[in-house]
């Protein structure tokens, strides 16, 4: 009899139970030929099929599969291993133990009885030898992404945010995304290696008036870091101006205009050289009022982030995402209390 997952769906059990007598009797379990197909697609050459529904596949896996190749067989992305892991509470798939793949998203939200699942946003400036309030080393920021690495956290993309916040996707209990602002050279120098290093994506917020300054990036540095697509280029506005100050004797037309050219202009420039959509935008100084939010809707941004410290629940107002400063006088203890991934559930 096949090991049973520690937490499991008592609709399957009983299921399971038959499949696993049946296959004692013959070399490979039947699937009836009235059971409807549930799946949106059918791997070839998996391990054996104990029992499947609309919700679950219960497989034993063959020697040599993992979590990943499982991943990837039956939900068709390997990063969505977590999703089983988590599912079965554990590490690593074994051969020959059953285990359960929710073929359909259990709790997209992250909510549970005490808690509600949060995603942090880190936001980086440059990286340089001396610290200073934005400029973080280069042995911090190691430090940083190796305690990352090593104490259980997953780096997302902001395209993987976005799609949590839309309900379409969930995410590792403990999510980090990971932002760099501005576009100075450092981020070549400095942060792309160690990003490399831990295999973490990151984006770098660009306000493209900054281009062509001696300490700021080249289009050629930034199509390179993007090319993996590991590293995504998205806007700062153009100019790094407030977007919700009006300039003196400013009328509302001209505002209009001035604000529209600080989003428009960005977004085109970092398509044009660079072929990236736009899925986000980050506000300078973290401000942002309606005119700035009806435009982005307007050329279909995403999401919208601040300065605001904290975690992103699923019920985060997309334009206005909370996003945690990282300092360069920052220690161990003041970046690990800025990686909120959980909110607790008010008791009544």
């Amino acid at each position: 009899m096949p090991h049973l997952p520690p937490r499991f769906d008592l609709r399957l059990a009983g299921a399971i139970a038959l499949a696993a007598l049946l296959a004692a009797c013959a070399e490979a379990p039947q699937r009836p030929a009235d059971r409807p197909e549930v799946l949106t697609f059918a791997p070839a050459e998996t391990g054996p099929v104990l029992a499947r529904d609309a919700a679950f596949v219960v497989v034993v896996p063959r020697p040599g599969e993992n979590l990943a190749s499982l991943a990837e067989r039956w939900l068709g992305d390997r990063s969505r291993r977590f999703e089983i892991a988590e599912f079965n509470r554990i590490d690593e798939a074994h051969a020959g133990r059953a285990l359960a793949i929710p073929v359909a998203m259990l709790n997209p939200g992250g909510v549970e009885p005490s808690a509600v699942q949060a995603v942090p946003i880190l936001c980086y400036h440059r990286f340089g030898p001396k610290a200073n309030s934005t400029t973080v080393t280069p042995q911090a920021f190691e430090a940083q992404m190796r305690y990352l690495a090593q104490n259980g956290y997953t780096v997302v993309p902001m395209s993987k945010l976005v799609e949590f916040l839309d309900g379409k996707a969930a995410l590792p209990k403990k999510s980090v995304v990971v932002t760099i602002d501005d576009g100075y050279r450092s981020t070549y120098d400095v942060a792309w290696p160690i990003l490399r290093k831990y295999g973490f994506p990151a984006t770098v917020y660009l306000y493209t008036d900054f281009v062509g300054a001696p300490d700021a990036l080249t289009w050629a540095q930034m199509k390179e870091m993007s090319a993996g697509g590991a590293i995504d280029i998205q806007p700062h506005s153009k100019t790094h101006s407030n977007l919700t100050l009006r300039h003196a004797g400013e009328s509302e037309a001209r505002y209009r205009d001035r604000i529209r050219t600080e989003i428009d202009a960005p977004i085109d420039v970092i398509r044009a050289r660079l072929g990236e959509s736009t899925l986000s935008f980050a506000f300078p100084y973290g401000d942002v009022n309606d005119t700035v939010v009806e435009m982005l809707n307007a050329k279909n941004v995403k999401a919208g982030v601040t300065v605001t410290p904290g975690g992103n629940a699923f019920f985060a107002p997309p334009p206005m995402l909370r996003r945690s400063m990282i300092y360069g006088g920052d220690d161990l203890d003041a970046f690990r209390a800025k990686l909120v991934t959980a909110l607790p559930v008010p008791r009544p």
